[in-house]
């Protein structure tokens, strides 16, 4: 292996078309570009779009595009057909294809230590931006061509399979929400819904959290934030650690397991179940608790604030300009949906099985996740 600059086997192409006479129907903009997934799933349309001055760089199929703007965010892709994108995305290949296989390199782009010297290399706080000159200054160990091409092909493999998993994943989800819809929509024609708040424990209300938590201490109470529960579960890993006292001015928050949380502020709607391991930890002002009636099915309740019908119900409630966020009084008054127990326990365990299946897909993307950063980490970087 060798050590090689960036900048010395990888090129940076600036064709610009002519915005007058542009020969290309498709246009890529940021927001088409997914975090970590090598494959651009959405594209614009000269024809019906109304496009900025800034897109003018033209790309052709093979060739990586990278968002130089906010670098942290890892968008990475490889177009799979030619078009246009802003001048804000560097279209880059390959300076010797002999030596460098372009199949290769998006995975060195989505390195953590790339991805770790964009970042420090980036100018500007609100929207930094990173320049190809100081991406060009980056080295990496570059194997012989014969093992970049069995690097590259167990690469692109495990990006097949996690492609796979993902689809899984949300296959399961549509086939749980399609069900979960279908009761939800029949309890609203038949008339038989309720207030969020009638189906909660009485000395248990419905409330928001912590104010102030602080910044943390050693061995103190453990506080969830909605940052902590992005995928329906509550990572445990990471959680701010508020002092005793400050806990003590929030006894109402306190959580059991079995409580739902739904979070109010900033990205609303997610849901997650407070498990054993989190008895007595408390919430911000950002989440609120649900603590279900023994005569409901929790699980179900969950299930029904998942759906589309509520969460676009969630969404209209939602006010504010700087912070956005639903009161805990529209909380309160949502409807949910009331069928027989036997209805609610039925697609509970739908939810459940559906739930394990979800949780066992993550774990194996995870692990491919690891997979794929080892293989980098002890052949490039």
């Amino acid at each position: 292996m060798s050590k090689v600059r960036f900048g010395d086997v990888v090129k940076d192409i600036k064709n610009n078309v002519d915005r007058n006479n542009n020969p290309y129907e498709f246009y890529v903009a940021g927001n088409h570009m997914d975090t970590e997934d090598l494959k651009i799933h959405r594209k614009g349309k000269f024809a019906t779009d109304d496009v900025g001055p800034a897109f003018i760089r033209e790309f052709k199929e093979g060739q990586v595009l990278y968002g130089s703007r906010r670098t942290y965010l890892k968008k990475v892709a490889v177009a799979d057909f030619d078009g246009v994108t802003a001048n804000t995305t560097f279209v880059l290949e390959t300076s010797d294809k002999s030596k460098f296989l372009q199949e290769l390199l998006p995975f060195i782009m989505l390195s953590d230590r790339f991805t770790q010297w964009s970042i420090m290399k980036s100018k500007g706080s609100t929207n930094p931006y990173v320049l190809f000159s100081d991406l060009a200054e980056y080295e990496f160990e570059l194997p012989d061509f014969e093992k970049q091409r069995e690097l590259a092909k167990l690469l692109w493999a495990i990006d097949a399979t996690k492609k796979a998993y993902q689809k899984m994943l949300q296959k399961t989800d549509e086939l749980v929400k399609s069900q979960f819809i279908e009761e939800v929509e029949r309890c609203f024609n038949e008339g038989r819904h309720k207030p969020l708040n009638d189906l909660i424990q009485q000395d248990r209300s419905i409330t928001y959290g912590i104010l102030k938590p602080g910044t943390g201490i050693a061995g103190g109470v453990p506080v969830v934030k909605v940052k902590d529960f992005p995928n329906g579960y509550i990572n445990e890993s990471d959680l701010l650690l508020t002092s005793p006292e400050i806990d003590a001015n929030y006894k109402r928050s306190k959580l059991i397991p079995g409580d739902l949380l739904i979070s109010i502020r900033g990205t609303v709607g997610r849901l997650a179940e407070v498990p054993e391991t989190l008895k007595g930890a408390n919430i911000t002002q950002d989440t609120a608790r649900l603590s279900i009636k023994p005569e409901y099915n929790r699980v179900f309740i969950r299930g029904v604030l998942e759906t589309p019908i509520l969460q676009q119900i969630v969404q209209e409630l939602i006010r504010g300009v700087a912070v956005k966020g639903i009161n805990i009084g529209d909380v309160r008054k949502l409807p949910i949906p009331c069928p027989t127990i036997a209805a609610q326990d039925r697609l509970a365990e739908i939810y459940k099985q559906a739930d394990k299946s979800k949780l066992e897909l993550e774990q194996a993307l995870a692990e491919l996740d690891a997979t794929c950063k080892s293989i980098i980490l002890e052949n490039i970087e």
